[in-house]
């Protein structure tokens, strides 16, 4: 079963057997002005991703069909539409888990019962990560406009073949657009921000994930070969630095654009 209710142009999809937190997540996001879908089943959620196209996903992880990494796994092999962020939900609080669902490419993770604001907090933090305000420093590199001038409203980013127009959550490779999830851009522009200079997984678990280093670093060397894989041609500009972890490569400038 399947409902839609009015809102925003920000989507929801909520994708959870139980009815009783379907209908408390349904009724608080949609209160909140988001577009929200419900499905309570793994292939009804599949089936919901194509046809409403949610900016974000809210994935049980026990699901009746199909197991919720599965549905993450599947969402994330297709390249041929835009990326939702998406945050697993789940009644298990191990760390083993947790791990699973970065690995699979999910954004963030909240473990049941949880505060419905602090999950508001969450959609509203990956959806951040999808738009400028995720640049932090890259943002302040940008020069401000003289007083009375139009401002800049768009930022991209050239390194050789791969194009990242931020505002846009847009990310090209020569002229074929790489559809990327929310994680997967702010690990690329973290990687652009400090080019040439090496990171470690710890680094980037603490300032790409938010989460202090410990959680696992197979989390990060997952999304950097999925990342890789996509950018295709352009996947070797991430270099590993055995023993250390990971750079952008400096063969190329860093060139940044504004528009107005």
């Amino acid at each position: 079963m399947m409902a839609e209710t009015r809102g925003s142009e920000r989507r929801v999809l909520v994708i959870e057997d139980e009815s009783d937190i379907r209908d408390l997540l349904s009724y608080n996001l949609t209160s909140s002005g988001y577009q929200v879908q419900t499905a309570d089943t793994g292939q009804h959620g599949l089936d919901a991703v194509q046809a409403f196209t949610p900016d974000v996903v809210l994935l049980d992880l026990m699901l009746p069909d199909v197991p919720g990494t599965e549905i993450c796994r599947r969402i994330r092999a297709n390249t041929d539409q835009t990326q939702p962020a998406i945050i697993m939900l789940t009644a298990r609080g191990e760390e083993i888990d947790r791990v699973v669902g970065f690995e699979v490419g999910a954004d963030d993770y909240v473990v049941k019962p949880f505060s419905v604001r602090e999950l508001l907090l969450r959609v509203n933090a990956v959806l951040r990560g999808r738009a400028a305000a995720t640049l932090g420093a890259v943002a302040r590199r940008v020069p401000v406009p003289p007083s009375g001038s139009t401002p800049l409203t768009r930022r991209k980013f050239t390194v050789g073949p791969l194009r990242v127009d931020v505002d846009g959550h847009y990310v090209f490779v020569k002229q074929s657009e790489i559809h990327v999830s929310a994680i997967e851009m702010r690990l690329l522009i973290y990687l652009i921000e400090h080019r040439g200079r090496v990171r470690s997984r710890e680094d980037l678990l603490e300032d790409v994930w938010g989460y202090r280093p410990g959680v696992s670093t197979r989390t990060v060397d997952t999304h950097v070969k999925r990342l890789r894989d996509k950018l295709g041609s352009a996947g070797n500009l991430i270099e590993t630095v055995r023993g250390t972890g990971y750079r952008l490569a400096d063969s190329y400038p860093v060139l940044i654009e504004g528009e107005g």
